[in-house]
């Protein structure tokens, strides 16, 4: 029991102090697992590297991070309110939103080209049309969570 406690203090802890420069360095380690003072500097397109190195004190700190010889790695994934909605594959964060999307575009691609071969009824159309809005809304929403979204 005392570690769901410690782990659950340390998750909205970390909530807490996860926002604007601070979420945009654990994002970016969160993608490439370690990294310097100075590539977080170029890649965030930080004013300097002490702003970059005080974010980095601020992860380790929260006990995100580990400093080892200069690079920092990350310890532990906390999902915060920001990125509950959003998938790693590898580098990329995607947006859930987004596999959502390619399904319902994929099933609106088939039946379209089904109802070009077939002569069908107007329920068809009718459902083609519905597929052809939820697809449009599920990659609004996509963009929306990307433009929005962590990184």
């Amino acid at each position: 029991m005392p570690t769901d406690d410690s782990s659950e203090d340390k998750r909205n802890i970390a909530e807490s102090q996860l926002k604007g420069n601070t979420l945009r360095v654990y994002v970016y380690l969160v993608s490439h697992k370690k990294s310097g003072v100075r590539e977080i500097q170029r890649a965030l397109h930080f004013s300097s590297s002490s702003l970059a190195q005080y974010h980095l004190t601020k992860l380790v700190d929260l006990g995100l991070l580990r400093e080892n010889g200069g690079e920092y790695f990350l310890t532990e994934q906390v999902k915060v309110d920001v990125l509950k909605d959003f998938l790693q594959f590898g580098t990329f964060i995607v947006p859930r939103f987004v596999f959502y999307a390619v399904f319902f575009s994929i099933v609106t691609g088939f039946l379209g080209y089904v109802i070009l071969i077939e002569s069908v009824s107007t329920v068809d159309y009718l459902f083609e049309g519905l597929l052809v809005f939820a697809s449009i809304l599920f990659w609004y929403e996509a963009l929306r969570a990307w433009t929005r979204g962590p990184a």
